[in-house]
């Protein structure tokens, strides 16, 4: 009787754990079978700054990834796990994309504050913001006050701003970069981009003195390079580069 009870435990433990919801991680992300169940996982976080693998001494930058509007996460999988080297802490920003920008900024520029008190190791930090977000990442730059470098990359993002944009957010971008931070542009070819194609105007073309600026190709491994492909061919790029 004892023996069939401890079963019957031993059976719900499993059953229960199987059930919850794991902590996306760079080590579960898979590519080869669902990779937007991966994505799913990522936008299913709550709002704020997610490591996406455990911390270790040996880790100097911090790399954050920073999503689009409507993004379904899957097309941070390939880049994210890419850029995964062993000096890198690889972590995931989810934010309100229904709102303006600058509330997310402030708890960006909070969380990182908060990080770099918990890890004296990290002594860089790098943006990778995509869409919308590209736009958020380049925004922060305005308020980033701490004497750690700081590189920002802007993948198709629309820096220019979308309609109803200005009126409703008070959004104006900077002209120029602070001391210690860089900016990289890079901008998809708008009549390949799903997102861009069909305004009138590039709204990833602006000038912002001290940036530099790259526009992707029209293919990448063989398909048109568009929205969403754009971040794994910048996370090629990068990695080619060790993120210089």
């Amino acid at each position: 009787m004892i023996y069939k009870k401890l079963i019957l435990v031993t059976g719900m433990l499993i059953l229960f754990s199987c059930g919850e919801d794991m902590p996306p991680s760079l080590e579960n992300f898979n590519l080869n079978q669902d990779v937007f169940e991966s994505g799913k996982s990522l936008t299913s976080l709550p709002y704020g700054l997610h490591d996406l693998e455990s911390s270790t001494s040996t880790e100097e930058t911090l790399l954050i990834g920073v999503h689009g509007s409507n993004s379904r996460g899957y097309e941070w999988v390939y880049p994210l796990q890419k850029l995964n080297h062993s000096t890198n802490l690889v972590s995931f920003f989810r934010w309100d994309d229904d709102s303006c920008p600058s509330p997310s900024v402030n708890n960006l520029l909070l969380s990182i504050k908060a990080k770099l008190d918990q890890s004296p190791n990290l002594n860089k930090i790098v943006l990778l913001g995509h869409s919308y977000g590209g736009l958020l990442v380049t925004t922060f730059s305005e308020v980033w006050d701490i004497d750690v470098p700081l590189q920002i990359h802007s993948i198709a993002g629309p820096l220019k701003g979308m309609e109803g944009l200005s009126s409703l957010c008070d959004y104006q971008m900077p002209n120029a970069l602070r001391a210690g931070t860089n900016l990289h542009q890079w901008r998809t070819i708008q009549e390949l981009d799903g997102a861009f194609k069909d305004l009138s105007y590039d709204p990833q073309v602006i000038e912002i003195n001290g940036s530099t600026v790259t526009r992707l190709p029209e293919t990448y491994k063989g398909n048109k390079l568009g929205h969403n492909w754009s971040i794994s061919w910048v996370a090629d790029e990068l990695n080619k580069n060790s993120l210089n």
